[in-house]
């Protein structure tokens, strides 16, 4: 959950959150540096009387400023295709879940059970109980397993929804009769809230996404209740 005034990103829930945040600070790291420059070149040029007429024309300066955003941009690509890549891969996924966008809420089905589906509407702000978080909280959670691979396959029945939850990392848009898919793996049990992050209609603010990861023996127990 994000606190208010909060500037940087939810606490990471997932290994490829954290790969993002730690690619986040080394592509800041890479901009400020260059801001830097640039600002202190800028000054320089500004304050100093000394005028260098040979310099625009150095073929070493023409070289330095060749090479140099090419070597920049090998450094940002390079952890940027390794985490594109981790987010692609997984191999044996121990479940799947189908989530399905409508207007206005998530129908979720387990594919791995022979009946457990249902729809997860958001719960109205006269209904809500002490503890729970307004325009955030759903009549039905999706409950996972911790620390196991998850696939989540995503897809719409009616206009184009965004299947997303910030601190595990999932972003995937819900397109109609298109199958997306991604993957979910939690490293710790945990409530954990999302939103529909594709404009769709007039109620696109009012469809909340709340996964409750837990162990597996709760989640058993859940499924077996729950069919």
């Amino acid at each position: 959950m994000p606190y208010p005034m909060q500037l940087g990103f939810q606490d990471a829930t997932s290994p490829i959150m954290e790969e993002l945040m730690y690619f986040h600070d080394h592509t800041l790291m890479i901009v400020f540096l260059i801001s830097s420059l640039v600002l202190y070149i800028l000054m320089l040029m500004l304050t100093t009387k000394l005028i260098h007429t040979s310099t625009m024309d150095a073929q070493e300066v023409e070289t330095i400023w060749t090479i140099l955003p090419a070597v920049i941009l090998v450094l940002i690509a390079l952890p940027s295709l390794r985490i594109l890549y981790m987010m692609d891969e997984i191999f044996n996924p121990y479940l799947t879940v189908k989530a399905m966008g409508h207007q206005w809420y998530w129908s979720y089905e387990y594919t791995d059970y022979e009946d457990l589906s249902f729809d997860s509407y958001m719960v109205p702000t006269q209904d809500l109980t002490p503890g729970q978080f307004r325009l955030l909280e759903v009549d039905n959670r999706v409950v996972l397993p911790m620390e196991l691979p998850i696939r989540v396959l995503i897809s719409s029945e009616d206009v184009l929804h965004a299947w997303a939850v910030p601190s595990l990392g999932l972003k995937a848009d819900a397109i109609p009769g298109r199958l997306n898919q991604a993957t979910l793996t939690s490293t710790r049990p945990g409530v954990y809230f999302g939103q529909c992050s594709e404009i769709c209609g007039s109620n696109h603010s009012f469809m909340p996404i709340v996964l409750e990861m837990s162990t597996l023996k709760y989640f058993e127990n859940w499924s077996h209740m729950m069919q």
